[in-house]
């Protein structure tokens, strides 16, 4: 236990100083852009993949139990609702904390590793500011944009598979998904992904750039990276959720 809260500590710590050195000059601008193509750019051809096909199989499965009770009409409802208010979100971050925190947690640790860390320190040149911040920044502002894409893409998906049972009109069934939204179904759970990008990036970051266990540490430093980040997405969304509620109180009703 004491080495878990000693863990717990340091990668505070190394958040901490993130965020404080993500305010501190010189912006890194170019390194940021090429982390966000990394991060957003890249992984949306996966993420709007993976919404289509959520959203199909969730209509299967909404459709075979609402049929029972002949409320198949709430069906693109009961769609938009999930996608926007939990599924989107959280399958969003579990899929970039696998695409991309392993890739932090590898790249980092094979710098270490290759002493490339040392080399730009020796040239004056702040390694954490330098590697560290822009990728968790471009973690934190990509989450909730790829978390919009999924929410779209699963309704698409959910119409398209809609569409060949009941021939339903793509007007009607985006009307009915939006028939009882509110932005306090929209807002709070996409921004709630920030916090998502925030965990991705700083604990494969803490993972990659502090190893010590030199060329056999890539491969760990990256299995660690997407096993701690999607544990703690799960942790930090069950708390989100509870913040939620309490600040939207008509969100638990």
């Amino acid at each position: 236990m004491t080495k878990v809260f000693e863990i717990v500590g340091d990668v505070s710590r190394f958040g901490v100083r993130a965020v404080a050195d993500a305010f501190r000059r010189p912006f890194e601008g170019d390194q940021l852009r090429i982390q966000l193509a990394e991060v957003g750019a890249r992984s949306l051809p996966l993420v709007v993949a993976s919404g289509v096909a959520m959203g199909a199989v969730l209509t299967l499965h909404t459709r075979s139990s609402l049929v029972t009770f002949g409320a198949t009409a709430w069906i693109p409802t009961v769609q938009a609702l999930g996608f926007f208010v939990e599924i989107g979100p959280l399958v969003t971050g579990l899929l970039v904390a696998g695409r991309v925190g392993s890739g932090i947690g590898a790249v980092l640790s094979n710098m270490r590793a290759t002493e490339q860390i040392d080399a730009i320190e020796s040239l004056s040149i702040d390694s954490f500011k330098f590697l560290v911040v822009p990728r968790i920044l471009a973690c934190t502002l990509a989450l909730p944009i790829l978390t919009i894409f999924m929410d779209f893409a699963g309704l698409l998906g959910g119409f398209v598979s809609e569409y060949a049972t009941s021939r339903l009109s793509f007007q009607l069934y985006f009307s009915r998904s939006f028939a009882a939204f509110e932005w306090s179904n929209f807002f709070p759970p996409t921004l709630k992904t920030a916090v998502f990008g925030f965990v991705i990036g700083t604990v494969s970051s803490y993972a990659g750039y502090t190893t010590n266990e030199g060329a056999q540490g890539v491969g760990r430093a990256a299995t660690r990276s997407v096993v701690v980040s999607s544990l703690l997405i799960i942790l930090a969304d069950v708390l989100l959720i509870k913040t939620i509620f309490f600040m939207f109180p008509e969100r638990a009703l």
